[in-house]
């Protein structure tokens, strides 16, 4: 172990310096200090990695509490630990509303207190480095698009950032579930707290209850701290949370009706945070199936968040792929390259069954296996992109009824070609006439004449807005 500088603030020096002896054997730096005026001196040269302070202090122009109070106003992660006298545990518990991480009462066992003092550096360190990831990762982390759908969908998210409710994000595999709850807690008042990833999938039953809980039949004594210890005052996304097994499942309906959870040692804990959930599956049949508790998800759902799929979103793609480009040369060494219009059209075609990850690993692919060489162009064509996108994507360059076509009058190849490339195009651009228009380079009074002529109608379903679908479709 590395030496964590800890402050023991007692009036007694007998007890102070038995302490400091005692931590140091174990391999900690103890400072001491008899009152309010020495410790918060110390503090103020160098911050600490824990503070085991006493509640009453003779002589002391500032109380326990109130040195507590100082300390987690100016230092927020400092871990206190509280030394209380047998008269005095209401007092020290009241201290732990106040931010106080534990209490230890007189007369203590070393070891106790070694394991607490540990516990409570290893709980802070983590927050501090959930922080700096989070500093470092999710403020680089964006939700990339300007389409009408992209717009509705961050519009949404800062609205659900700004409630305090359970939210549960529906959306399929690869389209950014997890992204969305990073987006939330960066923009709620929960930001400078832990934001806590949990993902179910593959574990055991017991894995689970152990990592949430803390309960385990091999570790019947376990000191590690849970998840949810983990993430209280933050942020916890369960990823998949259909995944969880309908025994534990109880266990979770029962922490969030209560906000609390029993420790092995007997000890309750309560807890403060904000969960989000993420499922790609439609939970309402898994609870028509047994498979997931009604009230449950009834608890889990009270705000409720969509995740729109890549197609939704197609015309997303060019900036997502200059995005991924970026990324992947910033850091994984690629080499920037620009994707040919025809390129971008091709990948705008293809349905994306596995949404925006699946983008990016195939912009990730296309850029490892085709390496800028000397004399190379560093455009990147169709023909770069995996074999299968191509042969998914809406033909643009080439048509189903070309060889047809040579037995065809010129007029009659003209529409077939005209419906199949304006098909297309308007899959394209996911039915937006203006857009499509604009791409063709016909007027959007034309392109209406043209479409109704080629009796191509936009879906209800798919269309951009009702003022395009009565007029292209009147």
């Amino acid at each position: 172990m590395s030496q964590l500088d800890v402050l023991i603030v007692d009036d007694e020096e007998s007890i102070r310096n038995l302490i400091a002896a005692n931590l140091k054997d174990e391999g900690f730096n103890p400072k001491v200090a008899a009152n309010s005026t020495q410790a918060l001196k110390i503090l103020s040269e160098k911050p600490v990695s824990a503070v085991i302070l006493d509640i009453w202090l003779q002589g002391s122009e500032i109380d326990g509490l109130g040195i507590l109070e100082i300390i987690k106003k100016r230092y927020p992660l400092m871990p206190v630990i509280i030394i209380s006298g047998h008269g005095t545990i209401e007092t020290a518990v009241n201290a732990i509303k106040m931010g106080a991480y534990d209490y230890i009462e007189k007369p203590f066992n070393n070891d106790k207190l070694v394991i607490l003092l540990t516990r409570a550096c290893e709980v802070t360190k983590l927050k501090r480095e959930n922080i700096d990831l989070k500093s470092k990762v999710i403020d680089k982390t964006e939700l990339v698009g300007e389409c009408s759908v992209t717009l509705k969908y961050k519009m949404a998210i800062a609205k659900a950032a700004t409630s305090s409710s359970r939210i549960m994000i529906h959306g399929k595999v690869g389209s950014g579930k997890e992204l969305a709850a990073r987006l939330i807690h960066k923009q709620s008042k929960r930001v400078n707290n832990p934001f806590i990833i949990f993902s179910p999938t593959c574990m055991t039953t017991e894995k689970i209850n152990q990592e949430l809980f803390g309960e385990s039949e091999k570790q019947a004594n376990n000191k590690r701290p849970t998840i949810l210890e983990f993430a209280n005052n933050g942020t916890l996304y369960i990823d998949e949370v259909s995944n969880i097994p309908i025994p534990i499942q109880v266990k979770l309906l029962k922490f969030l009706k209560d906000q609390t959870i029993t420790k092995p040692c007997g000890k309750n804990i309560k807890i403060d945070i904000k969960i989000i959930t993420g499922t790609s599956k439609n939970i309402q049949d898994e609870v028509n199936n047994g498979k997931f508790l009604e009230d449950l998800y009834y608890r889990l759902n009270v705000s409720s968040l969509k995740v729109p799929s890549l197609y939704e979103r197609k015309e997303d793609i060019p900036l997502l792929v200059k995005y991924f480009v970026k990324q992947l040369s910033k850091f994984s060494g690629l080499k920037e390259r620009s994707f040919a219009d025809e390129t971008i059209a091709a990948l705008q075609s293809y349905e994306w069954p596995g949404n925006i990850r699946q983008l990016r690993n195939v912009v990730e692919w296309t850029l490892i296996m085709n390496p800028l060489t000397t004399g190379n162009n560093d455009i990147i064509k169709p023909y770069m992109i995996p074999s299968e996108i191509l042969a998914n994507s809406a033909n643009l360059t080439k048509f189903e009824d070309s060889f047809d076509m040579l037995s065809m009058p010129l007029r009659e190849a003209r529409e077939v070609f005209e419906r199949q490339y304006l098909s297309a195009q308007m899959s394209r651009f996911n039915n937006n006439i203006s857009k499509t228009s604009s791409f063709v380079g016909m007027e959007r009074s034309a392109l209406h004449r043209k479409l109704k002529l080629l009796s191509l109608h936009i879906p209800p379903t798919n269309r951009i807005n009702d003022e395009e679908y009565e007029e292209v479709n009147a």
